[in-house]
């Protein structure tokens, strides 16, 4: 019963992508009723995605351009939450800073990350990282969309953690990249 309202008032498409194969409900975590207020209408990459949590595949989440304006409340929580995971992206990280959700939808977009563990962000030697500290590389890494290598042994400083424990953020070379911690070492 709740998927046949739910499936009616997503059109019979995925609320993400607009996709129209292998469709399910998807129930939103931490929803605060138990209706079709709480599920969206997914295709199973959307779904994977979305519950697997590894290999998200960034170029599909560009679909959260036009979700995340949903007037379903639900379907706005889940953009956001996918758009917290994306924030390494710049073009998420900008769509971001435009959304608004009001005080309810945005109480409810935030519920799941009070309930998450993270592990701690560690470089190679295990030792925990905190935002602000300053790194050094420990390998050369090719930075992807610039024409430069950021050299072993380069200082990052005033690094930035992410939701994603395994990367941290930085400047390099003035230009603002994702690195990933284990190629790291504490200074």
């Amino acid at each position: 019963m709740i998927e046949s309202r739910v499936a009616a008032r997503a059109n019979h498409s995925c609320e993400l992508c607009g996709s129209e194969n292998k469709l399910t409900v998807y129930s939103v975590p931490m929803s605060p009723t138990d209706d079709e207020d709480s599920g969206i209408y997914v295709c199973d990459k959307c779904r994977l995605q979305l519950t697997e949590g590894e290999g998200l595949d960034t170029h599909h989440w560009h679909c959260l351009n036009e979700a995340v304006w949903s007037s379903v409340p639900a379907v706005q929580v889940v953009a956001w939450r996918m758009l917290k995971r994306l924030n390494s992206e710049p073009w998420a990280q900008d769509l971001l800073d435009m959304v608004y959700l009001d005080e309810a939808t945005e109480a409810w977009a935030k519920a799941e990350a009070s309930i998450l563990h993270h592990s701690p962000t560690v470089d190679s030697n295990g030792t925990v990282l905190s935002q602000g500290d300053t790194v050094h590389l420990i390998k050369d890494l090719n930075v992807k969309g610039a024409s430069f290598t950021a050299k072993r042994g380069t200082a990052v400083r005033n690094i930035a953690l992410s939701d994603n424990p395994d990367h941290i953020e930085g400047k390099v070379n003035g230009t603002r990249i994702v690195i990933i911690a284990a190629y790291t070492k504490k200074a």
